[in-house]
């Protein structure tokens, strides 16, 4: 059992996303998870992990491409609350990718 493997299941409202496919190529898997991250919903969200998939995503293994494929199933509203430090991420979350997303300095990044 990995650290990701108790992520399971939609937690947005109204957001369908089928089961991570263990066949898909990690190319086609990266481009999608990519444009994943640049298309959350609100820009807050698409800034810090379109970003975060622009510079880190292709370092990921798969176990880590698990991971950051559950976290996308969050709310974007608490996404950003998390990485943001505004609020405190929840144990079950916490994981390398979780720190890795909050290590990015964004501010650099939107300037």
């Amino acid at each position: 059992m990995t650290e990701c493997d108790h992520m399971t299941g939609p937690k947005a409202d109204g957001f369908i996303e089928p089961e991570i496919n263990p066949d898909e190529p990690l190319e086609i898997r990266r481009k999608r998870l990519k444009f994943r991250s640049w298309h959350r919903g609100i820009k807050e969200a698409d800034l810090l992990l379109g970003n975060f998939a622009d510079t880190i995503l292709a370092t990921l293994d798969k176990e880590e491409l698990d991971c950051y494929e559950n976290l996308l199933r969050e709310s974007d509203n608490d996404l950003v609350a998390w990485i943001t430090g505004d609020r405190p991420v929840p144990d079950h979350l916490e994981s390398n990718v979780m720190d890795k997303l909050k290590s990015i300095d964004y501010l650099k990044i939107v300037k």
